[in-house]
């Protein structure tokens, strides 16, 4: 391959599946992700995850850590702090109880796969120390969905700090994948005295790179990567510092990126609007 976008091999013939109108697409589930930045002195490093080889959906590719919205994510006892809810559907373009989901899935994913928490005692504070047993078989409960955030929240005495992220982009999954997310996409700072972990079981591998370390890795065809992360990525890559990428997140543009699939001259062509450099080609026989 000439870089490193994620192209599975059953796509050719889902694709022209979808062109001739033979295949229904599934909803997309709303998710969330959050892009993990720290200061390294020249460019900020982000956090990624390297998902395990036979995954259902993006083998072997690197990722932010995030997921899908639990039902339970729109709780209004969740304690919160920060914009509020109406800012936050304003900014999403939700209404506010999904709004509200999203901003709390991308705090709960972050912590379920990455074990940092965007939380504290109350409007500016942040847990420091998560280290101990208790707070890993918090973590566990929550992925086996035995605990609400809500309920973690009030158990641990914490409220949300949805101030800690800055909305940066929302992209859907192309219609013709069996699996379909919704995901928004957020920035974040490592809280001081966090570090993460290799704690989600789907990725084998996680690492810190420079954004612009990380595009030249997905170019030279050694790092796998699917459109919405390396699109990113290069969007992360002018800023210096963690502290410009929040500034800018407020101009980031929201509108979602949904990839299109058409027949052009015995073609079937795949593009994500905006994003020319993820245009693929499918002949007639498959081959891109």
């Amino acid at each position: 391959m000439a870089n490193g976008q994620w192209y599975p091999e059953e796509w050719p013939a889902r694709i022209r599946a979808l062109a001739s109108g033979e295949l229904t697409p599934v909803e997309p589930r709303r998710a969330a992700t959050v892009m993990l930045l720290r200061d390294t002195g020249s460019a900020p490093a982000v956090h990624l995850l390297r998902r395990r080889a036979g995954m259902a959906f993006a083998s072997g590719a690197y990722a932010y850590p995030g997921g899908g919205v639990d039902p339970r994510d729109d709780d209004a006892r969740i304690a919160w702090a920060g914009p509020d809810r109406a800012a936050w559907a304003d900014r999403l373009g939700l209404p506010e109880p999904a709004a509200q989901a999203v901003v709390c899935a991308a705090v709960r994913e972050t912590f379920e796969e990455a074990g940092v928490l965007l939380a504290g005692t109350g409007p500016g504070d942040v847990v420091s120390d998560l280290t101990g047993a208790d707070w890993e078989a918090d973590r566990q409960a929550l992925i086996g969905h035995e605990l609400s955030f809500a309920e973690f929240l009030a158990r641990r005495g914490l409220v949300l700090r949805s101030d800690l992220l800055g909305a940066w982009a929302r992209w859907i999954t192309p219609e013709f994948e069996p699996r379909r997310y919704d995901t928004f996409f957020f920035a974040a700072a490592l809280p001081d005295g966090q570090r993460t972990r290799r704690t989600s079981r789907e990725a084998d591998r996680t690492v810190w790179l420079q954004p612009a370390e990380a595009a030249a890795g997905y170019d030279r065809g050694e790092l796998l990567m699917m459109p919405p992360t390396i699109a990113t990525l290069r969007q992360l890559a002018p800023h210096r510092t963690v502290a410009d990428v929040l500034a800018a997140a407020p101009e980031q543009d929201l509108a979602p990126v949904l990839a299109r699939a058409s027949l052009r001259d015995g073609e079937v062509v795949l593009s994500w609007p905006g994003h020319e450099e993820f245009t693929k080609r499918v002949s007639a026989e498959g081959t891109v």
